[in-house]
């Protein structure tokens, strides 16, 4: 009786870790696999029961990657076991104009061509690149994973930060980090304020089969309303990401599929021969929110956690794993100088090498938005020149590219190919 046999799972049990980073989305698990190559035990707590992370079903939902990005998947085990799936990005064609009468003649055309390190960037969709990350999750003995269940508090103390599960679970560590969206419950609970503002459009986000190849070549159309992005994927497909005024937006939602090809068309134009629908259909309200700080005590934030942009430029996800390479990198070359790497001194190298090309980013995509949608004769005349200038200019071309496929800037190790 002095020693009565316990439960082996013991409500209010604390599990052993390192880091914990709420957010199992995709910068989450990549994180939690870059930390658990330099030897920390990490934990990653996703709202979403893994049947939901794990369906193979096709939803229509991609991500451009930049040459970067896949470069950081590639160095954490991860572009191996999705790369079959991957349409590589050989050239981007920009236009404006409006729905129906065809772009400008002015435009904006890059060819991967006229840099060495190869396409700009690929294209892979959602399930692929979900399923890629959660089995390397899986393969990865650091790495504990919970999913399912909800964060109801969270604390940090000098020395060790630690949440609180819905069903009274605490795990604690010394390092917290939220990756759980630009409403971030991390975030709030912390005290971190966000600034921003709604950009009155709504995206509306699907795939289609098309009847012509679409060459690995990617498209931007501008229109007053707002842009459409023609993304090529395998096969004779393409993702697409169609900006428009919210109330039109819902109103084309709401409408059946041969009615929102019918409002595509138009837009779409002929070059692709027949359109049809492949998946489902999404709409997400647009805005700019980027929070006021990507740090407190024993805290940091990465991706949309730490500032949502609009799509415009398709950098969301890369800028995001630019945040994972950065902080993995700074956690790591601190833990081998034998500093406390959750530390707010530590954390601070972390927010100073993201924040400037972070706020660079998100004004420029701002901008970018403000300047090519609308209908102003003075400022589609001036852009459509500047798009033209840019175009017959070798080295501005060039410097484009490099942008577009992540070759700019203080690059962290992995995104490079290197392991830190």
């Amino acid at each position: 009786m002095d020693n009565p046999v316990r439960s082996p799972i013991v409500q209010g049990m604390t599990p052993e870790t390192d880091i914990i980073i709420v957010g199992g989305g995709l910068n989450g698990p990549a994180l939690a696999l870059a930390l658990a190559q330099t030897g920390h035990r990490v934990t990653v707590i996703d709202a979403l029961p893994e049947a939901a992370l794990a369906d193979p079903a096709f939803d229509g939902r991609a991500y451009a990657l930049a040459l970067t990005s896949q470069k950081l998947l590639r160095a954490i085990g991860v572009w191996e076991r999705t790369e079959d799936h991957a349409q590589p990005m050989f050239e981007i064609k920009v236009t404006d104009g409006h729905a129906g009468s065809g772009p400008s003649p002015f435009f904006m055309h890059f060819d991967h061509a006229e840099i060495e390190e190869g396409p700009m960037g690929y294209m892979v969709e959602d399930r692929h690149l979900r399923r890629a990350l959660l089995g390397a999750l899986d393969d990865a003995p650091l790495v504990t994973r919970i999913n399912g269940r909800t964060v109801v508090a969270q604390s940090t103390g000098p020395a060790s930060a630690g949440v609180t599960l819905y069903d009274g679970v605490e795990v604690t560590g010394r390092l917290l980090i939220g990756s759980d969206g630009r409403k971030s419950g991390t975030a709030a609970r912390a005290g971190i304020k966000r600034t921003g503002w709604d950009y009155g459009q709504t995206a509306l986000v699907c795939a289609i089969e098309h009847e012509k190849p679409h060459g690995g070549i990617a498209h931007q159309f501008f229109m007053p309303p707002g842009p459409l992005a023609i993304l090529p994927l395998t096969g004779n497909r393409s993702s697409i990401v169609w900006s428009e005024r919210t109330a039109n937006a819902l109103r084309i939602h709401a409408l059946d599929d041969a009615g929102y090809i019918a409002e595509l068309r138009p837009r779409f134009g002929a070059f692709l021969g027949d359109i049809a629908l492949a998946g489902r259909r999404f709409t997400y309200p647009l805005n700019l929110t980027v929070a006021n700080s990507f740090i407190a005590d024993r805290l940091a934030l990465v991706g949309d956690a730490a500032h949502g942009m609009h799509p415009i430029a398709g950098q969301g996800l890369n800028a995001g794993l630019r945040d994972v390479a950065a902080l993995a990198e700074t956690v790591a070359l601190a833990s081998r100088r034998g500093e406390d790497f959750g530390s707010r001194q530590v954390l601070e190298r972390y927010q100073q090498w993201r924040r400037f090309d972070t706020t660079a980013l998100v004004l420029a995509t701002d901008a970018f938005n403000r300047l090519f949608s609308n209908d102003n004769p003075v400022l589609r005349l001036g852009r459509d020149l500047g798009m033209g200038l840019v175009n017959s200019l070798p080295g501005l071309r060039r410097g484009f590219i490099r942008e577009a496929a992540g070759l700019t800037g203080d690059l962290p190790r992995l995104m490079l190919g290197k392991r830190i």
